[in-house]
């Protein structure tokens, strides 16, 4: 890692408290992810417990990110660092997608059983075992930026639920990781909600999926891994995923040519901050110390500044790669962005509806959309519906 950042939060990294507060104000100029700092401060030397380092609490924690890309390198890093940092206490062993659970459903089961002690997946994942993970990572013309997402986590209650939530599966839900907003690589030319028409898209399911389809697509759900061949072999004509870091180190550039962004400002309407997390095991969260549940809280939202920035930077340099190699960029225009939000809003209040828990998150987020801070959402626009 060569930025000056993923220096200070390497392993041997040790910043003085100058070092660490010119860091973060650098990054909430860059990203307002305010939240995501306020953790920083306590992690600027190793976490030394030569009481508990014995105990050496080794886990086993797998991510949906494939083995070698942008987004798994930053992961194994992280997961690694903790030896050292913990002083012994905790050890994390990172695992790559399908390294040890083949598929998600398996990946969610190895985690609630023990298998595997933790996992770094997309928490939209989840949709069809917690309804209410739709709403704990962004979905079509809903809060997008990464601040607001912060926000709602660590300011306006949303951890505390997300967390209530998992409990009822034996999973602590630590929290959330920022990395990126999701793009669209086609086959064919797209560069409005007309050509979804007809379009045969990969996207992660949902409440995206529904969005997509009342536009016309014919919608299928792929890992990360699977999306290539099925671009090469023409099983599907485009593709939704991350952003063009990992993205090009997938190969899409060469089996397509064309990208779909947001408006200026905005990479994607319909997934501007896909949120990742870290969920634990609950019997292995409840063998570590407060203090040590307390570090690896501090780590997380590190991390997720860590990863957001890296993956920001990496992003720009493989746009760059992909244009220098033939691929087009087209921008949706503001009309895309209103038709989305008035396909969206009736999928946000079906998908509230599936449960309790649901409900209770989409009221944080409608709440604070509402807020004249925001003023995302107008009572016009939410007319006729109710939760």
């Amino acid at each position: 890692m060569n930025n000056k950042i993923n220096k200070d939060l390497s392993p041997k990294g040790k910043t003085s408290d100058t070092q660490n507060t010119s860091t973060r104000r650098s990054f909430l100029k860059f990203a307002g992810t305010t939240a995501a700092v306020a953790g920083g401060a306590t992690l600027s030397a190793p976490f030394i417990s030569d009481a508990n380092a014995a105990a050496g609490h080794k886990w086993k924690v797998q991510s949906t990110w494939d083995a070698g890309t942008t987004g798994y390198t930053l992961f194994e890093e992280w997961c690694k660092s903790f030896e050292e940092r913990s002083g012994g206490e905790l050890s994390i062993k990172p695992f790559a997608a399908k390294s040890v659970a083949a598929d998600n459903n398996a990946l969610f089961d190895s985690v609630r059983n023990g298998v595997l002690q933790g996992m770094n997946p997309f928490t939209l994942y989840w949709a069809g075992k917690i309804p209410a993970s739709v709403f704990l990572s962004s979905y079509p013309v809903g809060p997008d930026q990464p601040a607001q997402w912060d926000t709602m986590f660590y300011g306006l209650g949303m951890l505390e639920k997300a967390r209530e939530i998992y409990a009822k599966f034996g999973l602590v839900y630590v929290g959330p990781i920022q990395h990126d907003a999701n793009i669209i690589h086609s086959k064919v030319p797209v560069s409005s909600v007309e050509d979804f028409k007809g379009l045969k898209l990969r996207v992660p399911g949902g409440m995206v999926s529904e969005v997509f389809q009342s536009f016309g697509a014919s919608t299928v759900s792929l890992p990360g891994s699977d999306i290539f061949p099925a671009l090469e072999k023409g099983t599907i004509d485009a593709a939704d995923y991350v952003g063009p870091a990992v993205n090009w180190d997938l190969g899409f550039g060469q089996v397509t040519k064309h990208i779909l962004f947001g408006p200026p400002g905005l990479m994607s309407v319909y997934q501007p901050v896909d949120l990742m997390d870290l969920t634990v095991n609950k019997r292995a969260w409840d063998k570590l110390s407060p203090a040590m549940q307390q570090f690896v809280e501090d780590q997380v939202k590190t991390y997720s500044l860590d990863h957001y920035v890296s993956i920001q930077k990496r992003n720009v340099e493989a746009l760059k790669k992909f244009t220098d190699s033939g691929s087009s960029v087209s921008r949706m225009g503001q009309a895309d962005l209103d038709k989305f939000r008035q396909a969206a809003i009736p999928i946000w209040y079906k998908w509230a509806k599936k449960d309790a828990d649901a409900s209770a998150v989409f009221k944080i987020q409608l709440d604070y959309m509402m807020n004249g801070i925001m003023g995302y959402i107008s009572p016009s626009d939410i007319k006729g519906q109710s939760l």
